[in-house]
């Protein structure tokens, strides 16, 4: 019989998840955007990681949740305002285990429990495909500046269906 393997857990950001956290950005950036953007992209984007301080300042100033698998942190989402998915990132080893959907079924609920209609992202190209399976649609196609590199990316958004019956109120 196959071993059935856990299911993660999330937990809010605390400011002593820095330095992990900035590890799992850095290396899924490394690892898993290889196929599709250049090892100076990839260190360009990665160095928001650099400084901790401000990293964990950015995490902070967002609605940020961690999943863990056996109580140990394998990625990451934050929320920006009430409709923006700003980041999500899984450690490499952690792919393919449930943490990123876990993330986002979280996410979606948060921000449709904060009022919005649909929630935005800026997929990276080798995030597209994940959001397009969860009901993404591909609104427009953007080049960013990121320290001296061009990257890549597309403005994704997915309508967030209300779970609370017509005319009552929150």
């Amino acid at each position: 019989m196959g071993q059935t393997l856990p299911k993660p857990a999330l937990r809010p950001f605390l400011a002593a998840d820095t330095p992990i956290l900035a590890a799992i950005f850095i290396a899924a950036i490394e690892e898993l955007a290889a196929d599709d953007y250049s090892e100076a992209q990839r260190e360009a984007w990665a160095s928001a990681a650099d400084d901790e301080e401000q990293f964990a300042r950015r995490l902070a100033s967002e609605l940020t949740l961690i999943a863990t698998l056996q109580n140990s942190p394998v990625g990451f989402a934050s929320l920006k305002g009430a409709d923006r998915l700003d980041m999500l990132y899984v450690h490499p080893s952690a792919t393919g285990q449930g943490a990123a959907s876990v993330l986002c079924d979280a996410l979606e609920k948060l921000a449709g429990g904060r009022g919005a209609k649909s929630l935005t992202v800026d997929a990276s190209d080798n995030a597209e495909g994940f959001f397009l399976k969860r009901g993404y649609v591909a609104k427009q196609r953007n080049t960013v500046a990121v320290n001296g590199e061009w990257l890549a990316n597309t403005t994704m958004q997915k309508s967030l269906a209300s779970d609370a019956p017509k005319g009552a109120t929150q």
